[in-house]
């Protein structure tokens, strides 16, 4: 530190960058400590709004000197203002000084460190120091991070409307308007907003059918979002049946009905009506009433001792029913059978004959009951044999041996298990699952050999990382970046302008293109493209979630782009609509992941969109930041591309021999780590590496070693087979992940290798390595991993970073853009290259050809084929369409 002119020295500390909230003082030896200078206004954080200067003050007592002093330079004597005073109670001299500071000076330091100011007062006894203030430059950017959409949303559904308010300093206050009224979560205990400026409705009501506006605001401007459009909708509900009608006859068949409205609720808001019908009817018979009639009179009967006989009928041709009236009228008729005269004789012949009919009746009767009771005992011993018979059916089924047939394929492995070892190892929360086709050959879980113990080997390696360049160390200083690898293996930047460029990772399958006009003209930025360990970057991943591609950061975040860029990286999944949901997720500034994108269902005004391919994903983007492709296994069929590498030392010195079985993520970044690890360790390839297809079974992956010649070399595994954990595998979050197989020769003089090795998934799919080589010579596998430098430098800056040349292009442009009746415009350019998939996304831009375009660089360089794109330019049958020969030596 230098004194100010005219001063003596002092001892001061200065610490950059470091907030200082009390006065520090620095006592003159044998001074009195009490007239040391004590602030009575010291300087405060302020903040610069637009070009307004600000005003520090600063004033002690007792201080006989008092000088500011700015990011550690004093500030010039003659731009302070300064005031003496006495203090009235005890007579001190007091000082007060002010000093400006205007934005130019801040903007001077701006992006290196913070811009801060001191006070440094001086007394006889000393001098001290008052705390820092920090002076930043106020700004809010008019574009939102994540604007809130419209929504269709049922009745006591929960409403979420998500607001990312623009960046600026200070952070903007969010608050949001519903139809212009200001939403106050303390007046409604229905709403509330959370800590990331979402306004969450827990059950909507009729009254939140509005426009919603978010509103972010700070001491420099107060920016608005577009208007989300929330309509609370009510589906129709049938109210209950009214009672079934009276019969529409009175006598005989008729109808009845009854009915509902769809009124409880009655559909609102464009809801849904009732689906059924709202009327019923039934048939109804109602019975006529039958009025009774007499039957015809008996016979007379025999004159009795009383001189008379009688008749009798009946009231049933027909009896009444249904409310039918009875027959009128007597039903017994008596008379006199000797007229005035009765004589009474003894039984004659008649008597006789009707006792003998009596008789002859009784024992009709008598028989007939005997012959009803006997052929109801048969009946019933026939039916209890009949239940005993069908006790059968009574009884469960009884287990049947069915042969399992030879397989088509003599080769498949076949082992039987062993059904008293078996061990089986599951982590984490289960999902259902559908299944899924058969793998391409099956094992089951039983031990390939017979077990000694069950035990699971996985290693881990990390490479290490050395230290960053002078851009990697310049990023550091923001926090958003201090988790950027210090390694620039992993890390490409440069500079760009309108013109754009590429940055590219090598030998990762990671770019990112900068198409021209992305940066805004007279704007240069510096630009990085970062490649990040999964270890080193917190990704939480929910349920079934996986990540299939690596984590990868483009920015620095918050820059204006005018054009979508495009980041270009490796997935492991298999692509399928059926059996995976795909989410692009993104890192916001405070380490927070969000789901930007879900693939399949991507608005075409999105700020992102993705071109899923087999083997690699192509990100259009507006905003920079860290990206990752997660899936998310609808099915048991879902399943992830594992690479299987076999790696060996290059020369053997002692009796032991290590065998590492790589399982990694098919994409080239993971392959480049693991040559560099294996680089560094002296190993080799041994066999040509094989893709295994690792699916969401929650099944373990199991790796086993057969058919080791004995008399020459010796397993010293313990166990039948070692195991990856399936979760180790499918959350992806460790690298390197290996199993090692020791091997001991009998003799030193040993170096012929046959045996084989064998990976496989329990329950799924498996691969089979057949080893035959000599340990000492035998390199023939070793050039298969040579890494190339895929387009040579990391960074490409203008035209030389385009396949198409630049006047070509913008050729291409201006004739495809407008549409043509003929159809020769830029749709039919991508129904050529296959890409009518994204017609929606191409017509949401201002130039729908120079995304195609775009698209096509991205995919196709450094060795793309130019003539193959002339050939589908000049096909389109332009007037004008020898514009479009593109040929190598015009590039």
């Amino acid at each position: 530190d230098h004194c100010p002119p005219g001063l003596p020295p002092w001892p001061l500390e200065t610490h950059s960058g470091a907030q200082q909230s009390a006065t520090v003082a620095n006592p003159v030896p044998g001074a009195n400590p009490d007239l040391l200078p004590h602030f009575l206004v010291e300087p405060e954080d302020v903040y610069i709004v637009k070009n307004k200067p600000v005003l520090l003050v600063c004033k002690a007592l007792p201080a006989t000197q008092i000088f500011f002093k700015c990011n550690g330079e004093w500030v010039r004597q003659v731009d302070h203002v300064i005031e003496r005073s006495t203090d009235g109670s005890s007579g001190l001299p007091a000082m007060e000084v002010r000093i400006n500071v205007s934005r130019q000076q801040v903007e001077k330091v701006f992006g290196l460190e913070e811009y801060w100011c001191q006070c440094v007062a001086w007394s006889s006894s000393g001098t001290t120091k008052s705390q820092k203030a920090y002076i930043r430059i106020a700004y809010l950017r008019k574009n939102f991070e994540q604007e809130p959409l419209a929504k269709e949303v049922s009745l006591e559904q929960g409403i979420v409307l998500h607001c990312r308010p623009p960046e600026g300093i200070p952070p903007a206050e969010v608050e949001w308007l519903r139809n212009e009224d200001l939403v106050d979560p303390s007046l409604d205990p229905n709403v509330y907003i959370t800590r990331e400026h979402s306004l969450v409705v827990r059950q909507a009501r009729l009254a939140d059918t509005a426009n919603y506006t978010c509103v972010a605001k700070n001491i420099v401007a107060r920016r608005r979002s577009a208007s989300a459009a929330v309509i609370v909708y009510v589906n129709g509900g049938w109210s209950t049946w009214t009672e079934w009608s009276v019969c529409s006859t009175s006598c005989g068949r008729g109808w009845q009905k009854r009915s509902r409205s769809c009124t409880n609720p009655a559909p609102l808001n464009g809801g849904a009506f009732c689906e059924g019908q709202n009327v019923q009817k039934t048939a109804c018979a109602t019975l006529c009433p039958v009025d009774g009639s007499w039957s015809p009179w008996s016979k007379w009967s025999a004159c009795g001792l009383d001189c008379t006989h009688w008749r009798s009928r009946e009231c049933s041709d027909p009896a009444p029913r249904n409310g039918g009236e009875e027959c009128r009228g007597a039903d017994l008729d008596t008379r006199n059978c000797t007229s005035d005269l009765c004589v009474h004789t003894a039984s004659g012949p008649e008597d006789v004959a009707l006792y003998v009919g009596l008789i002859a009746v009784a024992v009709c009767l008598v028989l007939l009951l005997l012959v009803l009771i006997l052929v109801y005992c048969r009946k019933k011993e026939g039916l209890d044999s009949d239940v005993a018979d069908s006790s059968i059916l009574t009884s469960g089924f009884q287990p049947v041996s069915i042969k399992p047939s030879k397989a088509d394929n003599p080769h498949l492995l076949t082992i039987q298990p062993d059904l008293s070892t078996t061990t089986t190892t599951y982590q984490g929360s289960l999902c259902p699952r559908q299944d899924g086709p058969s793998p391409k050959f099956q094992l089951t879980n039983g031990h390939l050999l017979s077990p000694l113990g069950g035990g699971r080997h996985t290693l881990h390696h990390s490479s290490p990382t050395s230290e960053a360049e002078d851009f990697v160390s310049r990023l550091s200083t923001q926090n958003y970046f201090r988790s950027l690898p210090r390694g620039t293996s992993n890390m490409a930047y440069g500079t760009f302008n309108f013109l754009g460029g590429r940055l590219m990772i090598p030998n990762t399958g990671i770019s990112l293109l900068i198409p021209p006009d992305a940066i805004p003209r007279g704007k240069i930025y510096e630009i990085y493209l970062t490649l990040h360990k999964p270890e080193d970057v917190r990704l939480p991943l929910a349920g079934c979630q996986t990540l299939l591609s690596p984590i990868v950061s483009c920015g620095p975040p918050g820059v204006l782009l005018t054009r979508p860029v495009i980041l270009s990286m490796d997935h492991c999944g298999e692509p399928s609509p059926n059996s995976w949901s795909l989410r692009l997720k993104k890192q916001s500034c405070e380490g927070s992941w969000e789901d930007v994108l879900h693939l399949g269902e991507e608005a075409p005004s999105h700020l992102y969109y993705c071109q899923l391919e087999a083997s690699a994903c192509y990100v259009f983007t507006e905003q920079l930041g860290r990206f990752a492709l997660v899936g998310e296994a609808l099915s048991v069929a879902a399943a992830k591309r594992l690479k299987l590498l076999l790696f060996a030392p290059v020369a053997c010195t002692s009796l032991e021999y290590n065998i590492r079985v790589y399982c990694l993520h098919d994409t080239h970044d993971a392959l480049k780590e693991v040559v560099q690890l294996e680089k560094q360790l002296g190993g080799q390839l041994i066999q040509e590496p094989r893709i295994l297809h690792f699916k969401d079974s929650y099944h373990n992956l199991r790796l086993s070693i057969h058919d080791v010649p004995s008399s020459l070399w010796k397993s010293k595994l313990l166990v039948s087979y070692q195991e990856i954990p399936f979760y180790h595998i499918w959350n992806g979050s460790q690298q390197h992940l290996h199993c090692t197989f020791t091997l001991e020769r009998v003799s030193p003089s040993t170096s012929d290798l046959a045996c084989k090795v064998w990976v496989w998934q329990v329950e799924g799919d498996g691969q089979s390595f057949n080893i035959n080589f000599n340990i000492t010579k035998d390199t023939r596998f070793a050039e298969l991993l040579a890494l190339e430098s895929e387009g040579g430098v990391p960074a490409l800056v203008g035209p030389s970073a385009f396949k198409i040349p630049f006047l070509i292009r913008q050729k291409i442009i201006t004739s495809l853009d407008p549409p043509c009746s003929r159809g020769a415009d830029w749709r039919t350019l991508a129904q050529k290259l296959h890409l009518d998939s994204h017609l929606s996304f191409f017509a949401s831009k201002p130039s729908p050809t120079a995304m195609i375009l775009n698209l096509w660089e991205a995919r196709h360089f450094p060795n793309g084929n130019l003539s193959q794109l002339a050939a589908a330019v000049a096909g389109l049958g332009q007037p004008d369409a020898g514009l479009f020969t593109v040929s190598e030596a015009e590039c």
